[in-house]
């Protein structure tokens, strides 16, 4: 019905205009150049409501144009309902909505073209401002880096607000690199505020690596990162897989070894002879250095062996049989810096990690020596303690403050300080001696061998001194075996490693009191062990070296020699292990004679591991693993070859 209704509408509309066009003539005009009629306001105002931002309103846009035959004076302007009407008759709702689609379109495209404009000269602007300066100083580079970075980029657009770039930069500060390539994509100017060198320089110094580098040291700081993320994966899968080099130090005749310690590149061995080695392992060209004996040590007969040994980056020190002490320069080596006499034979020996300070002990007396801002080297203080010294261990980071010393005597601990009067009790509990101990910059570890009665409460325990307060920060460990050995410096934050007699290597986590990890893999007790942030590494009693993963708690690999595990030292890409034998007399056994197989047997080794990128390289193979076999040096029953074939005199060149 309504079908109808409209079709009757239309036939009458056509007839309406039929009659009008007969009686007066329609002009045509263009319709841009058309005025809107005064008469029609109220038709304009029903169908133009929607078009009320438009200047001027095409009229006959819509109409068919017709020959004009009359003068242009006798012409007048078409109606707007005429146009209205013809646009209804085509079956069209509204006849505005293409002029009000042309009029967005004509004003986005103005907008674009200011936009355009404005762009074009901001990059000329910023074009001349970016010509780079000829640097006349190498400490100025970092300020004019600064002032070039504040001239390309003024504002930064932060959602509706603008920020300086500065605070703009303090704020990309706190993202990771996954956050920041993220951002890198919002626009232009995010994307030179996330690849800013010095945001960069800094995440690089953040995850450790190049500590001592400025910001002028690399042109591209992100690609610096980039570069030591991959080597570090690269070396970490070489971990993994056991894919490196191992060298065995050079040894002499009639030497056992004694004592070994390690650090950064150095290692530092003692023997029964007298003498005392150091190796740079940066520089295995240069043969190892003979660090010279004192004169009174050097003149007795026979000469005294080495008890204990210690190394850091720049001194080392020995402490021989007779109780005397020398400590020498590991850049110059030579005659020692340091010398003095102990009135018993040294129980202990320790040096600063990280300052220039030594402590040794000899049954109940301790001894703390110091260098000064000049270099020379001074006696601190000198104390007595009620039983004999088992264990000493010098606090690191103490930097301007002198060095801090925690001794183990009998059931007690003790911390000495030079400015004290006298030695201050840590620890003590009557018939419970302590087994192990070690310090880091904030705590002291200790393990506790508890008896009788106290073995009903959970067995030996582990407890954690805090060092600024003296008051106990946690109790862990509830084994039956007595704890060997701990390692607190090296550990990660709030975690403890240590080995136990029952042949177990436990992590603690000192927050909660919790073991994270338990691993059984040694057939003796645990002798020495070090953990990072995904691996430990632990030495037995029975001389086997294990690897192991931290979270997957699984063992990674193996290696075995005779004597036990007296050393362990790892970084990111070595590892430095020493097995020592316990006997360095051994009955029977003639070392002097040219035996190597007897002199094996019973002198103790040194292997170094090493697990970078290039250590594949034919100069980190070991020298039997090269050998032609025209001259044999001596038989080695426990190598493995590192290449399938040697070098065979007259062998194919493929081989």
């Amino acid at each position: 019905m309504a079908e109808e209704e409209l079709a009757v509408f239309r036939e009458s509309w056509k007839e309406e205009l039929t009659s009008k066009n007969d009686e007066e003539r329609l002009v045509c005009a263009p319709s841009s150049d058309v005025p809107s009629q005064s008469g029609q306001g109220n038709l304009r105002k029903r169908y133009f409501e929607d078009s009320k931002y438009l200047n001027t309103a095409d009229s006959t846009s819509k109409l068919s144009e017709r020959e004009c035959t009359d003068d242009a004076s006798d012409t007048e302007d078409q109606p707007e309902y005429v146009s209205i009407a013809r646009s209804l008759l085509d079956g069209r709702t509204s006849p505005l909505l293409d002029r009000i689609q042309e009029e967005r379109t004509r004003r986005k495209r103005q907008y674009q073209n200011m936009t355009n404009a404005c762009s074009k000269s901001l990059q000329q602007k910023q074009k001349q401002l970016q010509q780079p300066q000829r640097k006349v100083k190498k400490e100025e580079e970092l300020l004019d880096q600064l002032i070039q970075d504040l001239n390309e980029v003024n504002d930064i657009p932060f959602f509706d607000i603008e920020l300086p770039y500065e605070l703009a930069l303090k704020i990309f500060r706190n993202l990771n690199c996954t956050e920041l390539g993220r951002c890198a994509q919002v626009s232009r100017a995010w994307r030179v505020l996330a690849e800013d060198g010095v945001l960069w320089f800094k995440m690089c110094r953040r995850e450790g690596y190049h500590q001592e580098a400025s910001v002028s040291d690399s042109p591209c700081w992100k690609s610096t990162l980039r570069d030591c993320r991959n080597s570090a994966k690269t070396v970490r899968s070489n971990w993994k897989n056991r894919v490196g080099s191992i060298s065995q130090l050079q040894f002499e005749l009639g030497k056992v070894l004694c004592d070994v310690s390690s650090c950064d590149s150095f290692i530092l061995a003692g023997y029964t002879s007298g003498d005392v080695r150091l190796w740079d392992t940066l520089h295995w060209d240069s043969t190892a250095s003979f660090l010279k004996i004192n004169s009174l040590s050097a003149n007795s007969v026979p000469r005294p062996q080495v008890s204990h040994v210690q190394v850091n980056s720049s001194v080392a020190a020995a402490a021989y049989e007779d109780g005397c002490v020398d400590l020498w320069s590991t850049e110059t080596g030579g005659q020692p810096l340091l010398h003095y006499q102990s009135p018993e034979r040294p129980q202990a020996l320790a040096l600063g990690p990280d300052s220039p300070s030594l402590g040794s002990a000899a049954g109940p007396h301790v001894r703390l020596d110091s260098a000064d801002d000049r270099g020379y080297w001074r006696m601190l203080c000198r104390a007595q303690l009620p039983k004999t010294v088992e264990s000493l261990v010098l606090v690191p980071g103490r930097g301007q403050q002198g060095p801090l010393a925690a001794l183990s005597a009998g059931d007690a601990v003790y911390l000495l300080d030079p400015r004290d009067e006298k030695p201050r009790t840590l620890h003590s509990v009557y018939g419970h001696p302590v087994t192990c101990l070690d310090a880091s910059d904030s705590q002291v570890a200790l393990g506790v061998k508890r008896t009788g009665w106290a073995m009903h409460d959970g067995g030996n325990k582990i407890h954690v001194y805090s060092l600024e307060t003296g008051k106990p920060v946690s109790s862990v460990g509830d084994s039956l075996g007595d704890f060997t050995c701990i390692n607190l410096r090296d550990s990660p934050p709030h975690l403890l490693v240590c080995g136990n007699k029952d042949r177990r290597v436990r992590v603690f986590d000192l927050r909660s009191g919790s073991s994270v990890a338990s691993l059984y893999g040694h057939h003796l007790g645990v002798t020495s062990v070090q953990i990072d942030d995904w691996k430990i590494v632990s030495g037995g009693g029975e001389g086997l070296v294990c690897v192991w993963e931290m979270r997957m708690g699984s063992k990674l690999w193996e290696m075995h020699n005779r004597h036990p595990v007296r050393h362990v030292n790892f970084n990111s890409s070595t590892l430095v292990t020493a097995n020592i034998p316990d006997d360095k007399s051994p009955r029977g056994a003639c070392i002097t004679d040219d035996d190597l197989t007897a002199h094996r047997r019973h002198r103790g080794v040194i292997c170094h591991y090493d697990f970078s990128e290039d250590a594949l390289s034919q100069d980190h193979i070991l020298p039997i693993c090269r050998s032609d076999y025209i001259e044999s040096s001596g038989y080695n029953y426990n190598i493995g070859l590192t290449v399938p074939y040697d070098r065979l005199p007259g062998a194919h060149p493929s081989l």
